[in-house]
């Protein structure tokens, strides 16, 4: 198994609801137009607080300085395990519970924070540039190490990154957040960059101007509905998360679906800002699942975390990690 280090410097940020009209025109560009911006990592989320911006360098040059936008005080670098040879965002998916023991785990392990981006293609572990020595020390045992540089995938140098480092002393890890699971269900898709334009007007409408604003208090109940989208626009792959009604409205056979057409649920992880300083709240989930084989996307947020599961495991997940919160009591 591979693990590229993307060689993307990343950003992450948060824009109030409030003040997404102060950013609407850099974010247009930045999904439609990146040939304009030379951007080559852009992740939006919609939640019911804010929008999250994942964004490089190049791309964050478009978001104008204002008091609604919010950024992480850290460079983030984008991880992704690939089995064999091949480009991060073409080979097969792993699946952030396929990777929950040899990636996530380890890392919480060493207590390095971790901020997750599943999209339609792969998996994006991002962690913090400060911990990329000893995140290397961590996972060279286990993957070959490869650094993508000039948009080429070389070896990387782990020479120096192997001494003074303590092995951790392995603790389990009880959930000590709160979940709750929305009524709606979601679709993991994509579309051919080819045919966005057919689609921007629609997209602009789904992303800026279907009342995401008049519902930021949408999360009233565990059970409720909630406002959730994410686009992805990364090395020229699309990726898009949004709910079964949201999807009605494209024009059939523009976006991807899988064979089984398949629907998933939603687990919310927080009852309150997460923040970015904890360690292991991705491995708390995550663990779990892969203990009991079921698939999941997961997409961290600037306040709250999401895993995404097939419908038909909505319970089983829940009983899952709720017997993991109630051993940790």
């Amino acid at each position: 198994m591979e693990l590229h280090i993307l060689e993307h410097s990343l950003k992450v940020a948060s824009i109030a609801k409030e003040g997404i009209q102060i950013c609407t025109h850099g974010l247009i560009k930045l999904a439609f137009l990146p040939s304009k911006t030379r951007c080559k990592f852009f992740s939006l989320t919609e939640t019911p607080e804010d929008y999250t911006i994942i964004v490089d360098e190049d791309g964050f040059k478009e978001l104008p300085q204002s008091e609604y936008l919010s950024v992480a005080d850290a460079t983030w670098l984008a991880l992704n395990v690939v089995s064999g040879g091949g480009s991060a965002t073409s080979s097969q998916p792993i699946g952030v519970t396929k990777i929950a023991k040899s990636v996530i785990a380890p890392l919480a392990d060493h207590n390095i924070s971790v901020f997750m981006l599943s999209t339609y293609q792969t998996d994006f572990i991002l962690v913090r540039e400060r911990d990329l020595p000893m995140v290397m020390h961590t996972l060279s045992s286990e993957f070959t190490l490869l650094r993508v540089v000039n948009g080429e995938t070389v070896a990387a140098n782990c020479s120096g990154v192997t001494n003074g480092f303590v092995k951790p002393k392995l603790v389990p890890r009880p959930i000590i957040h709160p979940l709750s699971s929305p009524s709606n269900m979601f679709c993991v898709t994509s579309l051919d960059p080819d045919t966005l334009p057919s689609v921007a007007t629609l997209l602009m409408d789904v992303m800026f101007y279907s009342g995401g604003g008049k519902e930021t208090g949408a999360q009233n109940e565990d059970s409720g509905h909630i406002r959730f989208f994410s686009f992805s626009l990364i090395e020229g792959y699309i990726s898009l998360v949004m709910d079964e009604q949201t999807t009605r409205r494209f024009p059939n056979n523009v976006l991807f679906t899988s064979a089984s057409g398949e629907l998933w649920k939603m687990v919310r992880i927080g009852g309150q800002p997460l923040g970015f300083d904890e360690c292991g709240i991705v491995a708390q989930i995550s663990e779990p699942l892969a203990t009991a084989d079921i698939p999941a996307y997961y997409i961290s947020t600037f306040k709250f975390d999401h895993a995404l599961v097939p419908e038909e495991n909505i319970q089983s997940v829940i009983g899952a990690l709720r017997t993991n919160e109630s051993t940790g009591q």
